[in-house]
């Protein structure tokens, strides 16, 4: 006999008898289970309480990474988004008192030039020489994403630089009126 005639009965064997013989009908299909010659063996598609804990493990490890990240991300963005609104305010207040300063719009003598209040930036103020034209520095006042208020704090030209009361003669500065920290550790009203 050859190799060849060999191997080739050895397959025939093997395909004659995938499962032993002496099994009651039914027996394969119960719960999903396989018979070997040796006994019975676990479903081959379940998974072991060890791979379950093992699975859940990874899992809570990744989410208590993943929820600091998160949050840090989302305080950053408020930040950023802190920074533009105050820098847009800032740019209305000092556009206003430019044309103040080319006397293009009319000035009241208490105020130095700068707006009375924010509303008159969004309000806007009519230009000297026109019957109806309206100039507006601001299409709306901007919401401080650490309040979520459009109530900023403000400093008048006659207010010391550190204050956090308003004397309401004029709007020269403004501020966040929240009390929490920055990333870098600065107070989000001193920015």
């Amino acid at each position: 006999m050859s190799v060849q005639e060999h191997n080739t009965d050895h397959r025939r064997l093997r395909r004659a008898a995938p499962w032993p013989a002496a099994l009651p009908p039914g027996v394969i299909q119960q719960a999903g289970r396989r018979p070997w010659a040796n006994g019975w063996c676990a479903p081959m598609s379940a998974f072991t309480f060890v791979e379950l804990m093992a699975s859940i493990t990874i899992l809570l490890l990744l989410t208590t990474i993943a929820l600091p990240l998160a949050r840090l991300q989302v305080q950053r963005t408020k930040e950023v988004e802190l920074r533009r609104d105050l820098r847009q305010i800032r740019e209305a207040i000092d556009h206003y008192k430019d044309f103040s300063d080319h006397q293009m719009i009319p000035v009241k003598t208490d105020t130095f030039g700068y707006p009375p209040d924010l509303q008159t930036l969004v309000d806007g103020v009519v230009l000297k020489g026109s019957a109806t034209g309206k100039y507006k520095f601001l299409r709306k006042l901007p919401v401080d994403p650490m309040t979520d208020s459009t109530e900023w704090g403000m400093r008048s030209m006659q207010d010391d630089a550190d204050s956090r009361s308003w004397g309401g003669q004029n709007v020269f500065d403004v501020y966040s009126k929240s009390d929490g920290t920055a990333l870098d550790g600065t107070k989000y009203s001193d920015w």
